[in-house]
């Protein structure tokens, strides 16, 4: 993002968030929240967006939905400008398109009418992306050649109106309504009484772009009963005419393998990112329950001093990706770089640690075709070590690779470079689960296995293996989670995220099957 202009006051920006699906917003706007010093955003902003913005950036909520409004128009403004007025760049967040049914054009005119710098940053509105998620083109070379995005905020059948429904019944092309799922009945009916055949297609489409998206298809004359009936609520899209009956051989959103599926990650935060991106682009909800959390180890001198006497080891050893990071930070933290690795071997007994090392760019030059400490052992043992191997180990560890170690009479020295700590488990998800709303928790660990399966409340124990099914990484964790009384409905042919995601893949589609 370019640079603000060096003004006194702070720039404003417009943004336009998108629908609701976070990779709808555009560089643009994501480049002016990283710079930000205040959020200020609406309800349907997707939640996943702020965290663009820096950890020490304000953020407002301001939200408006249907029947609810936590603040009036004029208070925005207000705060807008005295934000803008003390030097700091703000993003006022808003769903879709700040210009289109946004009140953005309002917010612009009072900081020009305040002499404050803004831009304006558009975004995707919902009448065009929400249709195409659900197989819909608001446009089509034989079906329509124009489309209206209309408000139907006001009442249909009121005796006044400041929209023309006999123009609108006559449109040549598709009409687009926001806002309209409440009056939905009087719409339909104001649009037959003036002239729109009854057996014209609409698509009610909820939610849309989010996991949480939901179709209801029919015509004029029935689709306010079949959306009453199938308890459709606000936010909704409403596109009327012929493109509707292209979904049948479009649609897209809705097919994915694993839409409509509620999957809990309790990854520690800072990993999560590539399960949930798997996750979420097979269509399913991601719910983010961080178990433990990552810290340096109680004690850190026994770090810091074999980093000091690092050439008094051969190896390096790390068992996972994060005793990788945690070692290698500090050796950063310390003032070293890389070269301090000259002349050691490395070893890494799986994909996702070896990935890790690369991240650093360094490359394993040990990894067992088997992510076992058995096989690790057994390989570290045929490499006949001349002087000890370094164990990069986790505080409180499983202690199998030791073991291994000293059974294959490898000399060796183990140091705890991370610690996990248990994270306080997020009570809002905990109560889906209890309510039977989720469908799988994913476990990466014996130790998450233990955080988690160990402290939900009975309530939620109740539903695992039953409603939610447990999908591990490994047999490791598959047994852990036995121990504890649970069943495991799919397991990891590898332990890795990727292996994890097709296991849950083959679990459901035989469940459909």
């Amino acid at each position: 993002m370019s640079e603000p202009q060096s003004h006194a006051a702070g720039t404003v920006y417009l943004v336009g968030a998108g629908p609701g699906e976070p990779g709808l917003i555009t560089l643009r706007g994501a480049d002016c929240l990283r710079c930000a010093d205040v959020v200020v955003y609406d309800a349907l902003v997707n939640p996943r967006l702020l965290e663009l913005a820096p950890d020490a950036a304000e953020r407002v909520a301001v939200g408006k939905r249907h029947g609810k409004r936590s603040m009036p128009q004029e208070a925005i403004h207000e705060l807008l400008l005295r934000h803008a007025r003390a030097g700091k760049n703000v993003v006022r967040l808003k769903g879709g398109d700040p210009l289109v049914f946004g009140r953005g054009g309002e917010e612009a005119a009072a900081l020009r009418a305040a002499g404050l710098p803004y831009e304006i940053v558009p975004g995707v509105t919902a009448g065009v992306a929400v249709p195409a998620f659900a197989g819909i083109p608001v446009t089509h070379r034989e079906y329509a050649s124009a489309v209206a995005f209309v408000t139907a905020h006001e009442d249909p059948c009121k005796p006044s109106s400041t929209l023309d429904w006999p123009a609108l019944a006559r449109f040549p092309g598709t009409l687009v309504f926001y806002m309209g799922v409440a009056r939905l009945p009087g719409l339909a009916e104001a649009l037959q009484r003036h002239g729109m055949p009854a057996d014209t297609p609409v698509a009610v489409i909820a939610h849309g772009t989010t996991p949480a998206q939901r179709s209801v298809r029919g015509t004029l004359s029935d689709i306010a009963r079949q959306v009453e009936s199938e308890r459709v609520c606000a936010p909704a899209v409403i596109v009327v005419g012929r493109v509707v009956n292209l979904a049948d051989q479009v649609a897209w959103f809705e097919n994915r393998p694993l839409f409509g599926q509620r999957v809990v990650v309790t990854r520690p935060a800072h990993q999560a990112g590539g399960l949930v991106e798997q996750l979420a682009a097979l269509g399913s909800e991601v719910l983010e329950l961080p178990a433990v959390r990552i810290e340096p180890p109680a004690d850190g001198a026994p770090v810091d001093r074999a980093i000091a006497e690092l050439d008094d080891y051969g190896w390096l050893v790390f068992t996972s990706a994060n005793g990788v990071r945690s070692f290698l930070d500090r050796v950063r933290e310390l003032g070293h770089d890389a070269r301090l690795l000259g002349g050691h071997k490395i070893a890494a007994i799986g994909a996702a640690t070896s990935r890790e090392l690369e991240r650093y760019q360094l490359k394993a030059d040990l990894r067992p075709a088997e992510a076992r400490s058995e096989s690790l052992a057994a390989a570290l043992g045929q490499a006949g070590p001349k002087r000890p191997l370094l164990l990069l180990r986790a505080e409180q560890g499983r202690e199998v690779l030791a073991d291994d170690l000293r059974a294959a009479a490898v000399p060796f020295h183990e140091v705890a470079v991370y610690r996990s700590v248990e994270h306080e488990l997020d009570r809002a998800i905990l109560d889906r689960m209890a309510a039977g709303e989720v469908d799988w928790i994913t476990l990466t660990s014996a130790g998450i296995a233990r955080a988690v399966l160990g402290r939900v409340p009975s309530e939620v124990r109740a539903q695992i293996g039953k409603r939610i099914r447990v999908a591990s990484i490994s047999p490791i964790t598959s047994a852990t989670v036995r121990e504890l009384g649970g069943e495991v409905a799919a397991e990891a042919g590898s332990p890795s995220t990727e292996a994890l995601v097709q296991a849950i893949l083959y679990a459901s589609s035989r469940q459909v099957s």
